[in-house]
């Protein structure tokens, strides 16, 4: 029959065990140092080229659970409404910067960019999968693209 002293040193032994489990799958504070992307670029003027309907890169692969920001930089050509409605329902948005504000909200819709600019997402993705973006309405015009997530 174990006694009260050992019946202690167990509890205190268990959760012990518990928390460095915990720490284990902890991969510490995900607002911190989230990796850099290349930057997505809506259209595009060259010394030769006017390329309105320019998009790249097209995909990009995420990891779960892991810190990212992403630029999304508008040459100013077109209007592009940014849009990836799935993608923005399955991560965490820390923020938003654009023109020098910073946005925080629970969730995103589009961006809209109605003249040069940028706008750069702080995320943190959640749910696994392939999620489709594109540029509302120049969808034929090539300018979609996916996020696949592990």
């Amino acid at each position: 029959m174990l006694s009260k002293k050992h019946i202690g040193v167990k509890s205190i032994l268990a959760a012990i065990a518990i928390s460095v489990s915990g720490m284990a799958w902890s991969a510490g504070d995900l607002t911190q140092r989230p990796e850099r992307l290349e930057p997505i670029q809506l259209g595009k003027l060259t010394d030769t080229e006017l390329l309105d309907y320019f998009m790249e890169p097209k995909e990009y692969t995420f990891e779960t659970g892991k810190s990212y920001r992403l630029k999304i930089q508008a040459s100013g050509l077109k209007e592009y409404a940014f849009q990836a409605p799935k993608f923005f329902e399955s991560i965490y948005i820390r923020k938003v910067e654009a023109g020098g504000v910073e946005i925080k909200g629970v969730g995103l819709t589009e961006l809209e960019f109605e003249d040069k600019g940028e706008a750069e997402i702080f995320f943190v993705p959640i749910r696994p999968g392939e999620f489709p973006f594109y540029i509302k309405g120049h969808e034929e015009r090539g300018m979609t693209g996916v996020f696949k997530v592990e």
